[in-house]
């Protein structure tokens, strides 16, 4: 059974930084294409980065050159570095994981099937 538990989430000021934590069980997260996605409120679910077997990496255009997403085979982590975070940032991110597509990276959320429960970003102006 696959269990994705994100961490690292809290409230920081515009312009800091967050980095956050998906500890994954039952899953290698070098198996298959794995993501971050985030909600904000009354807003639907985005993908904001992926990564896939091969460490070919995407992000989505609102992010790009200020997060970077990592995976940690030895601890089986996969990790989403946060910097220069904006209100606009602020959103529950969830960690997600294929069971089947190996590359390229993907932000289609069709594509991923496990996902955690979610960790909560704050961004103050």
């Amino acid at each position: 059974q696959v269990h994705m538990v994100e961490s690292g989430g809290g409230s920081v000021e515009s312009g800091g930084s967050l980095t956050l934590s998906c500890a994954v069980s039952g899953y290698s997260v070098d198996s298959y294409c794995m993501a971050w996605y985030r909600q904000a409120p009354g807003k639907e679910r985005e993908g904001v980065a992926s990564i896939d077997r091969y460490g070919s990496v995407e992000y989505a255009d609102t992010v790009k050159s200020r997060f970077t997403i990592s995976r940690d085979t030895a601890e089986n982590i996969l990790s989403l570095q946060m910097n220069s975070l904006t209100p606009e940032d602020t959103a529950v991110y969830y960690c997600a994981a294929s069971k089947t597509r190996v590359k390229p990276p993907t932000l289609y959320q069709l594509y991923y099937d496990y996902w955690g429960q979610g960790t909560q970003v704050t961004v103050s102006s």
